[in-house]
Order: C-alpha cells, then sequence, then structure tokens
C-alpha cells in the first residue's frame, strides 16, 4: 500500500520566493531521510496564498521512521527553523491518503 502525505500550506502571499525557497530545501532533504518526495507547488493561477507539497511512503511504518530521520537531520530542523522566523507559512494541514492500486504514477501516453 503507497500512502501520500497531502500537505497544504497558506502562506503569505508577499513572501512567495521564501516559500520556495523552503519547498526547494525539502528537495535533498525528504528523499534523504526515507520520503519519495513527489513535488513542492507554488500558486499560480487562481488563489495566491495556497502551496502544497506531496510526499509518499511504502506503509504507515516507512512514515513513522522518516519522521524520525527527519527530526534528526540538521538540514531539517535549519528549514523548519527558516520557515518559524520568517513566517511565510500561515497554516499548515496534513492529510494522508491510500494510492489506489494502478493508478499512481502512470505517465502520459499521448
Amino acid at each position: 500500500m503507497t500512502i501520500v502525505c497531502i500537505i497544504r500550506y497558506e502562506i503569505d502571499p508577499f513572501q512567495r520566493d521564501a516559500f520556495r525557497r523552503y519547498a526547494a530545501a525539502w528537495g535533498k532533504i525528504i528523499p534523504r531521510c526515507g520520503g519519495h518526495l513527489l513535488g513542492y507547488f507554488l500558486p499560480w493561477q487562481g488563489t495566491n496564498y495556497v502551496g502544497w507539497g506531496l510526499i509518499a511512503f511504502d506503509n504507515l511504518a516507512a512514515y513513522e521512521t522518516y519522521q524520525e530521520r527527519l527530526r534528526e537531520d540538521a538540514e531539517g530542523r535549519e528549514n523548519f527553523e527558516f520557515a518559524q522566523k520568517q513566517r511565510f507559512i500561515l497554516k499548515e494541514e496534513r492529510n494522508f491518503v491510500e494510492a489506489v492500486d494502478g493508478t499512481f504514477g502512470i505517465p502520459a501516453t499521448g
């Protein structure tokens, strides 16, 4: 079973570049700690204050191991501290979903 953590961020639209920096840093940290990073996303059209992060795990145990590694990771802690100091994340919400077998990660064919 693949589970995906979907993180919805409400961000300060005037600090979009700070969120971009924060998101980009996770590109090295998350895989090193055991998460399959599907991507971070900035608002583009429509709302200007919602960003997303999507991370997949093989199962709940893999997520729990990832959480432990993340807490011990110096760069991860630095990134969290950067977000707290700059205050560009106004609200954060996490949801966990299960990927339906046969529908996850299928590339376009047309």
